[in-house]
């Protein structure tokens, strides 16, 4: 692994948005994704991958 973000690429990024939602991180999962897109040059190649890693509910409910 590169330690220059730079050198990340859209791959990259995936590879570690899989890593996450597997580790139960959805929204690292996203945040990663969200970066995989945003250097995707097709929009519906970056449609897709926003589609595949949506953006986690962060409020949270209180149960009694």
């Amino acid at each position: 692994m590169t330690r220059d973000p730079a050198d990340l690429t859209t791959a990259d990024y995936l590879d570690a948005a899989r890593e996450m939602a597997t580790a139960n991180r959805p929204y690292l999962a996203h945040l990663l994704a969200e970066e995989a897109a945003r250097r995707t040059t097709d929009p519906a190649t970056a449609a897709g991958i926003r589609a595949s890693f949506p953006a986690p509910i962060t409020t949270r409910e209180e149960t009694d």
